[in-house]
């Protein structure tokens, strides 16, 4: 039987428990060997954005996982130059570990977005895609999606960032190793 591995994309500037929590949920419901977070390098429909160096999103990513066995960071995207494409991405995992069955999950809000993906109709065949709810976006496709229903946790990088800048509260929102690392390298205004 083929190992079944999530693949959770994202900026992660910084990873919260949000992250976390949709990792969490998925691994249990569709009963997965294991979640790889892969952090872009630059992602498509955001290439105009300044994102926080590498170096730094993985180092948070490893400290908000470190608890978890069944979590890894995979930096696949992050030894590439220029747009971190999925079906690039896709490609290169499923050549590397052939003998793994890959879920990519994704939000409601990027569900909307799938039919303007670069390659979607090649990607639709090589993984099945797993969607999580958003408010206030839809979960229907003309692509297959595998829904996962999870408690709903309102929390984004955005959010963080901005209140990380004015020193507002972030308590509960991303792990306390995280926050120490944000503050001890000056992240986000601190």
């Amino acid at each position: 039987m083929k190992k079944k591995i999530g693949i959770l994309g994202g900026t992660f500037d910084p990873p919260h428990f949000g992250h976390l929590l949709i990792a969490s949920e998925v691994l249990q419901a569709l009963q997965l060997s294991e979640i790889w977070f892969i952090p872009n390098q630059i992602p498509p429909h955001k290439q105009t954005e300044h994102f926080t160096e590498s170096q730094h999103r993985f180092n948070m990513l490893k400290l908000a996982i470190k608890d978890n066995q069944q979590f890894e960071v995979n930096t696949i995207e992050l030894e590439r130059d220029g747009p971190s494409y999925t079906y690039d991405t896709l490609r290169l995992l499923l050549e590397e570990f052939p003998e793994y069955d890959f879920y990519f999950i994704i939000g409601a809000d990027m569900i909307e977005y799938l039919p303007k993906w670069h390659q979607i109709d090649e990607i639709i065949k090589l993984v099945t895609f797993v969607g999580v709810k958003r408010a206030g976006f839809k979960t229907s496709s003309i692509y297959p999606v595998t829904e996962v229903e999870i408690p709903q946790f309102e929390v984004s990088s955005t959010m963080i960032r901005k209140r990380l800048r004015i020193h507002g509260n972030t308590d509960y929102l991303l792990p306390e190793n995280v926050k120490r690392y944000i503050e001890e390298n000056h992240l986000y205004g601190t």
